[in-house]
């Protein structure tokens, strides 16, 4: 896994803590801060205005701490897990651990090693050219799957898919709506998702899934290969694609993101089975063993 050469070196269990309170000063940042801006015509009636300004000041520092923490590239060494891939076929990556650390420019949400990947087949157009409607891109309506033994722990399916974002006044309307949905927490950015529980304190986020596709339930186990929903375009997103990421903890805001490997795809060039940024992940590359289980998978259903 790259990472960024001053990066601020943690222990594992620092690198923890620091999830814990990076998620802890995002839940009231917020609330705190805009609430007392936005309130104090109100409040004043009812409170001295040292109590506000005071409430206000705690917001402030909380979101500096958020923000801190949250963008600051932190370098711990961590073992990485091995999964298979999400998905089958071929795949372009994009915001990749392979390439940087935190892979996404941030540690929220537990992302800190997370990748991005659209369904890239051969001879098919896979570029969104505008606000193009989510269903005309390969990506959209790709199954999903368990890439490990697993237990589901938390699921949402309501998140309607939008259209793309890919024209330079759309990318500016991401980057604003972005920090809205930022104020109204996890579900609205990761949209319909799924999380894994993988055991030995491991857990799995998948991301932006097309509304109505989620195939599991909280408490249901499912088995590495299992079919758990399909990539959509919900969240915060510019265009269909599935965010996928390990962490440490069942719930994002507080997670600190765990690093992974794919040996079923491992080659000389990237020993962890993981492409760089633009690189491709092709399911057909997998180990002979790992092809094997993909096809009579595929049989079956």
């Amino acid at each position: 896994m790259a990472s960024s050469s001053d990066a601020i070196q943690l222990s594992p269990t620092r690198y923890r803590q620091a999830a814990r309170l990076r998620g802890a000063a995002q839940r009231i940042a917020a609330p705190l801060l805009l609430g007392a801006l936005i309130l104090a015509p109100v409040l004043q009636t009812f409170l001295p205005g040292a109590v506000i300004v005071a409430v206000a000041a705690v917001g402030l520092v909380a979101f500096i701490a958020f923000v801190s923490l949250a963008m600051f590239p932190l370098a711990v060494e961590l073992p990485s897990r091995d999964v298979r891939p999400p998905v089958r076929g071929r795949w372009r990556t994009l915001n990749s651990p392979a390439t940087k650390v935190p892979s996404h420019g941030t540690n929220g949400y537990g992302q800190t090693y997370a990748f991005d990947l659209i369904h890239d087949p051969m001879g098919v157009d896979a570029e969104p050219r505008g606000f193009d409607r989510p269903e005309e891109l390969p990506t959209f309506g790709q199954e999903i799957l368990a890439v490990a033994d697993g237990t589901v722990v938390s699921t949402g399916d309501r998140a309607r898919d939008h259209r793309c974002r890919a024209t330079m006044p759309a990318l500016a309307y991401v980057y604003v709506e972005g920090f809205v949905r930022e104020l109204f927490g996890v579900r609205f950015m990761l949209g319909n998702r799924v999380v894994l529980d993988l055991g030995d304190g491991v857990y799995c986020a998948y991301a932006h899934l097309q509304r109505g596709s989620v195939e599991v339930e909280p408490g249901q186990r499912v088995q590495a290969g299992d079919v758990i929903g399909r990539a959509g375009n919900s969240g915060n997103s510019t265009e269909p694609h599935l965010h996928f990421q390990l962490m440490d903890h069942p719930k994002p805001m507080y997670a600190a993101g765990v690093p992974f490997a794919m040996p079923s795809l491992a080659r000389a060039d990237r020993p962890a089975g993981i492409p760089e940024d633009g690189g491709h992940l092709d399911t057909a590359e997998a180990l002979p063993e790992e092809r094997a289980r993909a096809s009579v998978a595929a049989h079956v259903s």
